[in-house]
């Protein structure tokens, strides 16, 4: 066995996007890997044959992520692949490239272009198809331009690049920029005569949409917004045929989470945030479609619909609910694990999958249920549900259980405050000796509603457990998987957590005496990254501390961040004008003058969840008052840089965090 290093994430597959065929014989799904030359992901759109078992590569042009299936054998993805095409993406002009493949066999050919962004496509028909994508003002009169009259509009526009106008809240987002009177809109796209008819209007931004079964019914959620846009939302029914929009929100405000048909009725998730604010666990409604009544179902419900669970090897988009067999399918997040589950229209709830560890994504077919999964410390592959078995369909990461040194992290729990279990684990370093003392490095999650588990790969852990240190991490309250009482820390942060990771902490020394206590370690990104600060300036037991896309001022991240203005008000109980002091006494800057600790900043420049001004603010703090600290800054980055930056810079960043604790824990 060798030892696994810093750089062989690099050669990790990641899976994602699995969609069955309308038949059901064939499964697609994503592969992508690093190219670190290029300094780029690399996807193609591979093949599962159900019949015969086998798995095949559909396309080879390293840029085809985003499919839907057409028919039985044709596959539509977006992509741009022409020198013509690409020159016009240079300059700017907003479109997207639909191609379609025969999974018999032969090239790829285009098959239409819309003239603006598209994120979501559906087909209705061949020729006909529900789309959404980016409107933006300032594109507003390309629509109708010949190609010269076009080339003079964008040559116009590129003299406004210097220039951002904002006249309302968000006014960007985190992976996407500046975000200012943009909105996803809804289309219906007519191949024959290339029309494109917009159904929601410049100022409603669309979340997602469900076709019926017969397609000629889809709900769609949505938020209109004009100045400020509130956490709430609301649900459509567009007909199809008749061409016309009906509203069914139910409640208001209300935060759709997913909707879908259900028989004749439609099945809905979502909260309406009174009790546990904008992190409340969704729960489940069911309304008739002739009445528009709706009722609420399995109202003992109480985890979240989505995985948490928190990994270093993901990359792409994934599917986490689907209606199949009078069944909503979806997942769940429940200690440190996620499953799969269905219910049906009772309120019947099920859970199929009982096995710890991630699941990344799924598909549905008939009695079928194929997921992307992370098992017993591995990395994604492809599973099949038989009954209550799961099977491995793919071995694209198999090499790194069979060639590399892994350490299994050894579960640890114990009573906090109020009695309240809190679950953790501790990597002991590969090649371990009983007689030898170990450096520590203690991991704080993001979120803070996300979790760790045992049973899922995190390169960054298993790196250091290969470079000789003890990795320790848990799940305090405020993390997803044990109900909203648990997750709810809102006005709480820096307070009952700090308390459940430093109980934690005493529990593991207490317990694996190898541990050199005077060389442990702290960090975390996002709200690891918050916690972080907080603690180096409430404790001087850590030798050195890598503070991650953090937050150091909630007063400044209020006016600053994408979500600044409606997280910080929910999470802290307070705005900059009702509770100032509240907001400053979470705020870990206030506290930076007790900091002893060396610690290292790692911010993205493009984070606008974590701007990197919370970065520079603890920094200066900290230099201010003359304590080790340095700020490596990432161009080009955001704040997932961590988890699907460029891999030259995800490189780089684990290098600065492992050469920082070499320099002091070791």
């Amino acid at each position: 066995m060798e030892k696994l290093v810093l750089e062989d994430f690099t050669k990790y597959k990641f899976i994602s996007n699995t969609k069955f065929s309308p038949n059901g014989k064939n499964l697609a799904f994503v592969v992508s890997e690093m190219d670190v030359d290029e300094n780029k992901y690399l996807s193609n759109i591979w093949l599962y044959n159900v019949d015969n078992k086998t798995i095949n590569k559909l396309t080879a042009f390293n840029q085809e992520s985003s499919y839907v299936w057409l028919d039985d054998e044709n596959i539509i993805f977006s992509t741009v692949r022409e020198e013509k095409d690409k020159k016009r993406k240079e300059k700017g002009e907003p479109f997207t490239i639909y191609y379609i493949i025969n999974i018999k066999g032969g090239e790829a050919q285009k098959y239409f272009e819309l003239p603006f962004f598209a994120s979501d496509i559906e087909p209705i028909s061949k020729d006909k198809f529900v789309v959404t994508g980016i409107y933006d003002p300032k594109y507003k009169n390309l629509e109708n331009l010949s190609k010269e009259e076009k080339e003079k509009e964008l040559d116009k526009l590129k003299e406004e690049k210097d220039y951002e106008v904002l006249d309302e809240i968000p006014f960007w987002s985190n992976g996407k920029g500046f975000t200012n009177k943009k909105r996803n809109r809804l289309y219906i796209y007519t191949l024959e005569d290339k029309k494109v008819t917009p159904i929601t209007d410049e100022l409603t931004n669309v979340e997602g949409f469900k076709l019926n079964k017969e397609k000629d019914l889809m709900l769609f959620i949505s938020n209109t917004f004009k100045d400020k846009m509130e956490i709430r939302s609301d649900l459509y029914l567009y007909d199809l045929k008749k061409e016309s929009l009906e509203k069914l929100t139910h409640e208001d405000p209300f935060n759709y989470v997913y909707a879908d048909f259900l028989k004749e009725k439609i099945i809905f998730l979502g909260s309406n945030m009174k009790e546990y604010g904008i992190n409340e666990n969704p729960k489940f409604y069911l309304m008739d479609l002739q009445t528009k009544e709706a009722k609420q179902i399995q109202t003992d419900f109480d985890f979240s619909t989505w995985s948490s669970v928190g990994s270093d090897c993901r990359y792409g988009s994934n599917s986490e609910f689907k209606v199949e067999n009078d069944y909503l399918y979806f997942e769940t997040t429940e200690y440190g694990s996620s499953f799969i589950n269905k219910i049906d229209e009772r309120g019947k709830r099920e859970k199929l999958t009982t096995k710890n560890g991630s699941v990344d994504g799924f598909d549905v077919f008939k009695d079928r249920i194929i997921f992307i999964g992370m098992r017993d410390v591995k990395l994604q592959e492809l599973y099949e549900l038989e009954g209550n078995e799961e099977k491995q369909l793919t071995t694209f990461n198999e090499w790194v259980v069979e060639e590399k040194t892994l350490s299994k992290p050894e579960r640890i729990t114990f009573l906090g405050k109020g009695e309240i279990e809190i679950e953790g684990w501790v990597m002991k370093p590969v090649n371990f000796e009983e007689n030898k003392k170990y450096p520590a490095i203690l991991d704080i999650h993001g979120g803070p509603k996300t979790v760790y588990g045992g049973d899922v790969f995190f390169h960054e852990m298993q790196y250091w457990a290969n470079e000789g240190y003890v990795v320790m991490f848990c799940n305090p309250r405020g993390s997803d998987g044990r109900g909203d009482e648990f997750a709810d820390i809102r006005g709480k942060y820096g307070t009952i957590d700090y308390e459940d990771i430093m109980d934690f902490v005493d529990k593991v020394l207490e317990k694996f005496s190898f541990i050199d206590e005077n060389r442990i370690g702290v960090t975390g990104g996002s709200y690891g990254g918050y916690m972080t600060n907080w603690v180096i300036g409430h404790t001087d037991r850590f030798k050195a501390a890598a503070s991650q896309r953090s937050i150091a001022n909630w007063i400044a991240k209020f006016g600053t961040t994408d979500i600044g203005y409606y997280f910080v008000e929910d999470q802290q109980a307070a705005t900059p004008w009702s509770d100032y002091e509240k907001l400053w006494f979470h705020s870990p800057m206030k506290y930076a003058d007790n900091v002893k600790t060396p610690t290292l900043f790692i911010h993205s420049e493009e984070d606008y969840r974590c701007w990197l001004a919370e970065g520079l603010q603890m920094f200066t703090s900290l230099k201010y008052n003359g304590v080790e600290s340095k700020l490596v800054m990432f161009r080009g980055e955001n704040h997932e840089l961590s988890r699907s930056g460029k891999p030259k810079h995800r490189i780089r960043r684990l290098k600065e965090i492992t050469t920082w604790f070499d320099c002091y824990l070791k």
